[in-house]
C-alpha cells in the first residue's frame, strides 16, 4: 500500500461519509469515525501505522489557525478568566482525576500521569464539529478553550514522557516553571511571526501570493516554537490573533475572498480526515494490544471514559459557583448563566486526534533501551476513550443545546445591523466630494445616494409586519437577480458549445457572474432569516 492509496481512501471516505451524514441528518464525526473503521478493517489498510507528526505538523498548525481567525478577540477578551480557567485548571484537574484512576488500576503514577495528560484536551476538530446552534458567548468559550488546552496538556505531557524514559524525581517548581516558560515563549514567536508578516501583506499586491502567504502562516509560527521546545499550539493562536486585528486594514478585498474560499475547503477535509484516521487506527490498536488482556484493557477504557466526562461535569458544576461566592460585582453578576445553560458546556468534552497523536508520540523504548511497557494499552485506551465521547456526546449534543433553552442572541444581530447602517452613513457623506472626483452623471449619483440612505435610516412608523413584508421584497429581488444570473450562465455556455467564444472568454466572464452572484449572496444574509430563502411566487 502506498501512501497515495491511504491518501485517495481517506479523502473519498470523507466525502461518502459527510454527505451520507447531512443526508440522513447523523453525527458527522460519527460517521467519519465508522468510515474510517470500515477502512481500517480491510487487509489492504490494515496495517497502516499513522506517524503522530502527521497530526501535530500537517494537521494542527492549519486548523488551529483557522479556527482562531474566525473566533471574535473580543469575546475571548470579556471571557478571558473563564477560558484560562478552563485551558489549564480543567486540563490539570483531568489530567489528575484520570491518573489517579489508571493508577488504582494497576499503573505507575508516571505512566498515569502520561495517559492523563493524553486525554486531558479536548479536540479543536471535535469540538468544531459538533458544537454548532450555540450562542456566540458559549460558542467562543468552547472553540477557545479547545484551541488552548493542547498547549497545557502538551507540556504535561511532555513531563510526564520525562519522568517515565529517564526516571527523574518530579518537581512541580520545575513543571510549573516549564509551563510559564511554553507560554511566554509561545507568545512572543506568534506575535513576532505575525508582526513581521505586515510589512509583507502591506507590500503584496498579487492575490495568490497573498494566499500562499496565508497558507504558510500558521506553519512559519509552529516549527520555531516547536524547534525551541515551547508551545507550536499557543503560538499559532497567537499569531492568528495579532492576524486577525491587522489582517482587515492590509488584505485586499479579492486576496482575501480567495483565502476564505481556500480555508473553508481546507477546514473541512482535514477536519473529516482526522476523524476517518481515528477510524482507521482502531482496528489496529486492538490487534496490537499485547501487555494486557483486551478485557482488562476495555474495562479500564471504560472506567477512563467514565472519568473524563465526570470531571469535565464536576468542574462546570463546582468551579463557577465557587468563583461567585468571590467575584459578586455587578457585570459579572450580570454575565451569570444557570445550571440548564451550563449543561452544554459540560457536555462538550469530546476528544480526537490530538489525543491520538499524543499517544502515538510516546516512545517504545527508555532511555536505557528497555521496552516501556504498556504503552500499546495507552494507546488501545486513548482511541476506545475517543471513540466513547464521539459516540456518547456528539450526537446528543445538539438536543442538550435545545434543552439549555438559550435566550436569543439578539445583540450580534443588533451589531450587524449598526455596522451596515453607521457604513451607509459614512458613504453618504462623502459621497459628494467623491463624486466630483469621478465623470459620474447626476442621475447615477442620485440613485446611489438613495440606496445609501435606504440602508444608513430604518424606516420610521413602519409596523414589524411592514418590514417583514419590506425585507421578503428586498429578498425576492436578490433571488430574482440570482435566478437572471443562471440564465445568463446557461446563454455563455451555449455561446461556447457552439464555438461562437473560447474557453478564455468563458473564463472571464464566468468570474464576473460568480463574482455577482457571491455579491447578491452577501447582501441576502444580511437580511433577517425570515426574510431568506424567498422562492419565486406564483405564476399568473
Amino acid at each position: 500500500m502506498t501512501g497515495l492509496e491511504l491518501i485517495a481512501a481517506v479523502l473519498a471516505m470523507v466525502l461518502l461519509m459527510t454527505w451520507l451524514a447531512r443526508r440522513l441528518q447523523l453525527s458527522e464525526p460519527l460517521m467519519l469515525l465508522g468510515g474510517g473503521v470500515l477502512i481500517g478493517l480491510t487487509p489492504r489498510f490494515g496495517r497502516v501505522d499513522l506517524p503522530p507528526d502527521v497530526v501535530l505538523l500537517v494537521f494542527l498548525p492549519a486548523l488551529l489557525y483557522w479556527e482562531t481567525l474566525t473566533t471574535s478577540l473580543r469575546e475571548i477578551k470579556t471571557n478571558f478568566r473563564s477560558i484560562a480557567l478552563q485551558s489549564t485548571g480543567l486540563v490539570v484537574v483531568t489530567a489528575l482525576a484520570v491518573a489517579a484512576v489508571a493508577h488504582a488500576r494497576g499503573y505507575a503514577w508516571p505512566l498515569a500521569f502520561v495517559l492523563g495528560a493524553v486525554l486531558a484536551p479536548t479536540d479543536v476538530a471535535a469540538v468544531a464539529a459538533v458544537a454548532k446552534a450555540m450562542p456566540r458567548r458559549i460558542l467562543t468559550l468552547l472553540r477557545t478553550e479547545s484551541l488552548l488546552n493542547d498547549g497545557t496538556a502538551l507540556v504535561i505531557l511532555a513531563v510526564s514522557l520525562e519522568l517515565l524514559t529517564t526516571g527523574e524525581p518530579f518537581s512541580w517548581a520545575g513543571t510549573t516553571l516549564r509551563f510559564v516558560e511554553s507560554c511566554a515563549g509561545c507568545a512572543i514567536i506568534g506575535a513576532a511571526i505575525a508582526l513581521v508578516l505586515i510589512p509583507v501583506r502591506r507590500h503584496l499586491k498579487d492575490r495568490s501570493l497573498h494566499s500562499g502567504l496565508s497558507v504558510a502562516t500558521p506553519f512559519l509560527a509552529f516549527l520555531p516554537a516547536e524547534i525551541l521546545h515551547v508551545s507550536g499550539v499557543l503560538a499559532v493562536v497567537t499569531c492568528a490573533l495579532v492576524t486577525s486585528r491587522t489582517g482587515p486594514r492590509l488584505i485586499r478585498s479579492d486576496a482575501r475572498l480567495e483565502a476564505t474560499a481556500f480555508w473553508e475547503v481546507t477546514a473541512f477535509l482535514p477536519n473529516g480526515a482526522l476523524f476517518v484516521l481515528v477510524g482507521i487506527q482502531t482496528p489496529a490498536a486492538v490487534r496490537g494490544l499485547a501487555s494486557i488482556s483486551l478485557l482488562q484493557a476495555t474495562l479500564i477504557a471504560g472506567a477512563v471514559s467514565a472519568t473524563v466526562i465526570a470531571a469535565r461535569a464536576a468542574w462546570f458544576y463546582t468551579i463557577p459557583y465557587l468563583i461567585r461566592l468571590v467575584d459578586r460585582r455587578a457585570q459579572q453578576r450580570r454575565r451569570r448563566i444557570g445550571a440548564r445553560q451550563r449543561l452544554p458546556l459540560a457536555w462538550a468534552g469530546m476528544r480526537g486526534a490530538i489525543s491520538l497523536a499524543a499517544a502515538l508520540t510516546i516512545r517504545a523504548t527508555t532511555a536505557d533501551g528497555q521496552p516501556l511497557a504498556q504503552r500499546d494499552a495507552i494507546v488501545f485506551i486513548t482511541v476506545v476513550v475517543i471513540t466513547v465521547t464521539l459516540t456518547v456526546l456528539g450526537p446528543a449534543l445538539p438536543a442538550v443545546v435545545r434543552s439549555a433553552r438559550f435566550a436569543e442572541d439578539v445583540d450580534e444581530a443588533a451589531e450587524e445591523e449598526l455596522a451596515v447602517r453607521q457604513l451607509a452613513r459614512t458613504a453618504l457623506a462623502e459621497l459628494p466630494a467623491l463624486a466630483t472626483r469621478f465623470p459620474v452623471p447626476e442621475g447615477a449619483v442620485a440613485h446611489i445616494a438613495k440606496d445609501l440612505c435606504k440602508q444608513a435610516t430604518p424606516a420610521s412608523g413602519e409596523t414589524h409586519d411592514q418590514a417583514t413584508r419590506r425585507e421578503r421584497h428586498i429578498s425576492a429581488t436578490y433571488a430574482l437577480e440570482t435566478e437572471l444570473l443562471e440564465t445568463e450562465r446557461a446563454a455563455l455556455n451555449d455561446l461556447r458549445s457552439r464555438a461562437c467564444i473560447d474557453d478564455n472568454v468563458l473564463r472571464r466572464v464566468q468570474r464576473h457572474l460568480d463574482t455577482e452572484e457571491q455579491r447578491l449572496s452577501m447582501r441576502m444574509s444580511l437580511l433577517p432569516s425570515s426574510a431568506q430563502g424567498v422562492g419565486p411566487g406564483p405564476s399568473s
